[in-house]
């Protein structure tokens, strides 16, 4: 049994917008399913400690009103910021260009990560 300690595990805010050109809603629609995936081993691991999509405000105007995704949001629980952006980078939103380092999904020039201070949390 190791007798190190762990580093201490900070809270950072992620926001990831989708790229604003055609095809883009289509290519996230494609990859979602594996998104879904490793998003849900990393809250299983406690890494991310909630994650989800963001919609345009006419996705909720009716109950049967189309659901656009325009980005994703998260937080996650790590000990660094090159950590969380590390993750962020294996994402299939990130890497599912041609080449994989030029993201077809989350627009890389817009995406923030930054610590985060919870003032309220489950």
């Amino acid at each position: 049994m190791s007798s190190q300690a762990q580093p201490p595990r900070q809270l950072f805010f992620v926001y990831a917008p989708d790229k604003a050109e055609d095809g883009t809603f289509e290519r996230r629609m494609s990859v979602r399913p594996k998104h879904l995936e490793t998003a849900k081993e990393r809250s299983a691991q406690g890494l991310v400690r909630l994650g989800g999509g963001l919609m345009t405000p006419e996705s909720i105007e009716s109950a049967d009103a189309p659901k656009k995704l325009i980005g994703s949001t998260f937080i996650f629980q790590a000990a660094s910021l090159e950590e969380v952006k590390k993750l962020v980078e294996e994402d299939i939103y990130y890497t599912s260009g041609v080449p994989p380092e030029v993201s077809t999904q989350w627009d890389a020039e817009k995406l923030v990560i930054l610590p985060f201070a919870a003032a309220t949390m489950p």
